[in-house]
């Protein structure tokens, strides 16, 4: 039978940009393929039937790489921890190619372990098979809890033993394939700037709003004429959009207590979608200072950090881009960020605690200038709470979904009791604070809308992990691969967090 994977509807469209924009790389040639993880929920996403593709299937297109050509390694540059560096592009992995989903969406296939390219700067172009495991871990929790996110497709192990600094070593290897909106990141602009070239960076963004930024493309080209006056309309409406979606992904990032890690230029898409994970980590308790690379030293991309980081990764894009359209008017744009990042942070809270993700305009609630305690800021009162609360980040949103599944909705404030009874107790002042707030905002929702009543639990499940994937909770699916080659705590994990 016809592979599938091999006859799906490719299209040449980052290769139309010509060679300046990449390098054509050849795959590795690997000892073993042993297929260890398939995506078919991603699988449907690309409009293909799972029953009709075998794991031999996958082998072939995504371990042996057969019958597909050109392989494209993209070229970059990017700020690296507050350096810039012009030595950057993809090192282990390539444009396998890329296809429309069931969406209309073009969608990028991207390997990651797949060899070596002329930007692996003495690197071996390999993934560990632990790093391919994290990577799928970290897309998964993240597409649960609501964020724009890349997701693995197929995990190979490939059978060769590799030497890690930051791995017990030798480990084992592997190459993934991951699905994303795109791999052009903000380095990829700031390159055009290194090279003093603003029709590639024109060329550039002209092909991202047209694929990435469709309703930007339709609106301008139709409303005007002057072709230099559409131009750079486009062009300062695809920077206010990119604004609104990357504001919003710091703010999924922050809800879900999840830290990139690295949060270089290199590392963000102009998609404004959630990639490249590698020293990622979610919060234990809740704190701003955590850092999830070891190597991150001075907390410059810490958990708290985010959004400013994210914020000024926007104002240095500001820069190439400058080459193009006004400062004074990405000026004006850039200062809604924190605006747009408050209203989705609330918004996100608000579904994690069971409520809609409009809670405060249902309900006729301004936070910023109530004095009536029954009405007191929900989400102030949730991080005090978690900010003097013994009890892990993940675990606090998980018991009172379970609370709430397994004995309803509280009738008073007095049934709504500290969540398990293995946890530890919560400050009695902050938890009776949260308590009385929560339940307010409960009763007064259900008054306003009756069908919340049920509702407000399937929200909670939605909306929330069963096992939040902290290190240990990582490190013990890891021994147990590592150890008796035994995926079975993965697969337990990958199926309660499905949502497809």
């Amino acid at each position: 039978m016809q592979n599938k994977l091999l006859s799906l509807n490719f299209e040449s469209s980052i290769e139309g940009l010509g060679s300046d924009y990449w390098d054509v790389v050849e795959a590795a040639v690997f000892p073993k393929h042993v297929l260890q993880y398939r995506n078919d929920y991603v699988l449907q996403q690309l409009g293909i039937d799972s029953e009709t593709i075998t794991n031999e299937n996958f082998i072939e297109a995504y371990g042996k790489f057969q019958g597909r050509a050109p392989f494209l390694a993209l070229r970059y540059h990017g700020y690296q921890f507050g350096n810039y560096n012009p030595f950057l592009g993809d090192g282990r992995g390539f444009l396998y190619g890329q296809t429309r989903d069931t969406y209309g969406k073009l969608q990028d296939l991207g390997t990651k372990g797949s060899g070596q390219t002329p930007w692996s700067r003495g690197g071996d172009g390999r993934l560990t098979l632990k790093g391919g495991i994290r990577e799928i871990i970290a897309g998964e929790a993240l597409h649960k809890l609501g964020v724009t996110t890349s997701r693995t497709l197929s995990l190979i192990e490939t059978g060769e033993k590799l030497w890690r600094g930051d791995e017990p070593s030798p480990t084992r290897s592997s190459v993934m394939v991951r699905i994303a909106q795109t791999h052009l990141r903000f380095g990829t602009c700031e390159r055009f700037l290194y090279l003093r070239d603003p029709k590639g960076l024109e060329k550039l963004l002209k092909y991202v709003i047209k694929n990435h930024y469709p309703n930007i493309d339709i609106i301008n080209s139709t409303s005007m004429t002057d072709c230099s006056a559409n131009t750079d309309a486009q062009l300062i409406a695809f920077y206010r959009e990119l604004v609104s979606r990357v504001a919003k992904l710091a703010a999924g990032w922050m809800s879900a207590g999840f830290t990139h890690g690295v949060l270089n230029t290199d590392n963000m898409s102009l998609a404004g979608e959630s990639f490249d994970y590698g020293p990622f980590a979610f919060i234990e308790d809740w704190d701003p200072n955590f850092t999830a690379a070891y190597f991150d030293q001075t907390g410059m991309y810490s958990f708290g950090r985010q959004p400013r980081i994210c914020y000024e990764n926007l104002k240095l894009l500001q820069e190439p881009l400058a080459m193009l359209i006004s400062r004074e008017a990405m000026a004006e744009t850039l200062d809604n960020f924190f605006t747009i990042y408050a209203s989705h942070y609330r918004a996100c809270l608000n579904r994690r605690l069971g409520f809609p993700a409009n809670l405060e305009e249902i309900i006729d609630i301004n936070p910023t200038k109530s004095n009536n305690n029954n009405t007191e800021d929900l989400i102030e009162a949730t991080l005090q709470l978690l900010s003097n609360w013994d009890i892990s980040y993940g675990d606090f949103f998980n018991q009172l979904a379970q609370l709430i599944n397994d004995n309803g909705l509280p009738r008073n404030t007095s049934s709504l009791e500290p969540l398990a009874n293995y946890l530890p107790l919560p400050p009695r002042k902050q938890w009776n604070n949260w308590r009385d707030i929560w339940h307010y905002n409960q009763e007064r929702l259900i008054s306003l809308v009756p069908n919340e009543i049920n509702a407000i639990k399937s929200r909670l499940y939605r909306w929330n992990l069963l096992n939040t994937p902290v290190k240990s909770k990582i490190e013990a699916i890891w021994k147990s691969i590592d150890e008796k080659n035994d995926w079975v705590p993965f697969h337990a994990w990958i199926n309660e967090t499905s949502i497809d």
